[in-house]
């Protein structure tokens, strides 16, 4: 195995750190996306929302206040906003506003509904690494699951691979707006996500085929041999004479230099720890650990790498890794390292995508029966602001803060109750779910004669 290049190592550190670089420091591993968003924002009025209680996403609560979306973004929050003139104004008295909900952890479209074999298409099962598959070419915008989580709150989401191989390809992260292809719902400008996965999955299923890996330490010799091959790939790339293009190595080399979001299936501490001394050793950064139930154990050095935990509210116990799990998993991820750690709720579940705001909500009655207040100008940051972030994508979407993308959700009542529902969600300022007007509902001829709802 080559020796590491400190020159590259000391990049990744300044970049992990937020310190920077130079521009012609690295070599730009990914060029045009061949297949682009083609993503128009539909065409509406600017929106005055007034007289709510407003949870920012960024840890702020205001009361009584008002958003105004111009133009399809955020203009202004606060108390006491002009309507515009031929602004659409909608009275929020007695009702909650959030930023538009982000789940960073689906497989709607390439496990869609009806589930029939037809529809899976999320796992390439054709070998333990396929980083040269992307999931949004098997993207079915028909899925109702689609339409279902809008009327969740949920305005944009990270399409995963599965987790039945080692490295199972690129995600990608789309607005959760009606299409014909999945390019009309791409979200513009985010960065894909590399879906890798430790653990039970990848060993069982090719384990139980006489393949390797069949044991955790040939996963671990398996990533180790992919990411040696996408290092020598980057050196050439930096060199006299590039390689010719290799989809394979080119997602694994772009991950190593910070281009794509490296998002990590892994139950057990003991290999999430071991995944960060594997980032350690090729210069990558992990975004998030998915489901995690065991995060709680090393929380600390999550929150010390800049790590999320993208974690289910109470998940657990079936299968063998997910055995050592306790409900206060998020809560002591989300305050770990004096209260620096990143905590998200997820749902990997076509019904539970319906019901992030509620998952967030059990992680608080958790931590209210441990003696712990949450705030739900708080609890929301772990279903937007901490969500963003793991995807790449905080600049645009997360708070409603001025200049981001006016999405946004209306509540009945406290998000994190029971009983709330989303009755109005804006995207980029168009109004896109209207709980009292059928026009503007998600239909689908697979939800016929059903109140999905």
């Amino acid at each position: 195995m080559r020796p590491l290049d400190l020159r590259t190592t000391a990049l990744a550190a300044a970049l992990a750190l937020g310190l920077g670089a130079t521009a012609d420091a690295r070599v730009t591993v990914l060029k045009d996306d061949p297949y682009p968003s083609t993503y128009e924002r539909v065409a509406a009025p600017d929106t005055l929302i007034r007289n709510a209680t407003v949870l920012v996403g960024d840890g702020t609560r205001l009361d009584n206040a008002d958003v105004l979306l111009r133009d399809g973004k955020v203009a202004r929050v606060g108390q006491g906003l002009d309507a515009p003139r031929d602004a659409a104004v909608v009275d929020g008295t007695g009702k909650w506003i959030t930023p538009g909900l982000i789940d960073v952890h689906s497989h709607l479209g390439v496990y869609a509904s009806p589930g029939l074999d037809a529809h899976s298409d999320g796992n390439e099962m054709t070998n333990p690494v396929t980083s040269q598959v992307w999931a949004e070419h098997a993207v079915w915008p028909q899925d109702p699951g689609f339409g279902t989580a809008l009327a969740g709150g949920v305005t944009s989401m990270l399409i995963l691979p599965g987790s039945g191989n080692l490295i199972g390809g690129r995600g990608v992260v789309l607005k959760n707006v009606p299409g014909e292809t999945y390019q009309q719902m791409k979200f513009p400008g985010a960065p894909w996500s590399l879906k890798m996965a430790c653990g039970e999955n990848p060993k069982r299923f090719y384990g139980g085929q006489g393949a390797a890996p069949m044991t955790r330490m040939g996963n671990v010799a398996g990533y180790r041999n992919a990411f040696i091959d996408a290092r020598e790939y980057l050196e050439k790339l930096d060199g006299d004479e590039p390689p010719k293009q290799d989809l394979r190595l080119e997602t694994l080399a772009a991950a190593m230099n910070g281009e794509i979001q490296v998002q990590i299936h892994c139950y057990r501490a003991d290999e999430m720890a071991i995944m960060l001394d594997l980032a350690e050793e090729f210069d990558f950064k992990v975004a998030a650990f998915h489901h995690g139930t065991e995060a709680y154990k090393i929380a600390d050095s999550l929150a010390e790498a800049g790590t999320c935990g993208a974690l289910w509210a109470d998940w657990w116990g079936f299968k063998a890794e997910a055995y050592d799990a306790v409900q206060e998993n998020i809560l002591i991820v989300d305050r770990a390292n004096e209260g620096k750690g990143c905590a998200v709720v997820h749902s990997d579940s076509a019904e539970g995508i319906q019901r992030l705001n509620q998952e967030a909500g059990k992680v608080i009655g958790v931590g209210r029966r441990a003696g712990i207040d949450i705030a739900p100008e708080h609890a929301v940051r772990w279903i937007t602001q901490n969500a963003a972030q793991t995807l790449g994508i905080q600049e645009q979407v997360g708070t409603l803060e001025r200049g981001k993308m006016g999405d946004v959700v209306l509540w009945n009542q406290n998000p994190f109750s029971v009983y709330a529902k989303a009755e109005k969600v804006w995207i980029d300022g168009a109004l896109m779910f209207d709980r009292n007007d059928p026009a503007l509902q998600p239909v689908s001829d697979f939800t016929l004669g059903q109140e999905p709802l």
